[in-house]
């Protein structure tokens, strides 16, 4: 099937607490690199198309593919929140999702460091980092993306 190793739900202790676990899946043979998700995504959040905003990025291996949606894992050990020294990155308990608090975070980039699959991002003109949140649990590019490539998985 073509899965993107490692773009499935992890399952930790605060995922099990929460009784919810939510993530994207990924399908990379049906990924034809079109970036609509890029657009859907950057829109969602900034409100404006700006897929360097965007929260999921299409990775081509060349110039003509294939293609590879890289999405944050939600892992099970958030090295990402883990390596925060403000704590800014949370589990929220709604969705079991880690996001940033933007109020908080202080766009020091431990996170964007940490993040073994460069799924963090760094918003230098902000101060800010940030990473995929689901878009709160109803993911703009799993609903958008013509192919099939992108789901919304849900578990518990």
């Amino acid at each position: 099937m073509g899965t993107l190793p490692g773009a499935t739900c992890f399952q930790s202790a605060s995922h099990l607490a929460t009784g919810v676990r939510m993530c994207l899946g990924v399908d990379a043979e049906k990924c034809t690199g079109c970036r609509i998700c890029e657009n859907f995504c950057s829109f969602h959040h900034e409100g404006a198309v700006w897929p360097e905003r965007a929260r999921i990025r299409i990775v081509a291996q060349d110039d003509d593919g294939p293609f590879v949606p890289n999405v944050c894992r939600q892992c099970e050990d958030a090295p990402c929140a883990a390596a925060c020294p403000v704590e800014a990155i949370t589990l929220n308990e709604r969705t079991g999702v880690w996001v940033v608090d933007v109020e908080e975070c202080v766009g020091c980039g431990a996170c964007v460091q940490a993040c073994p699959f460069d799924a963090m991002f760094l918003d230098e003109e902000r101060g800010i980092s940030y990473k995929c949140d689901l878009c709160g649990g109803e993911p703009e590019c799993a609903a958008m993306c013509p192919s099939g490539a992108i789901r919304l998985s849900r578990g518990g």
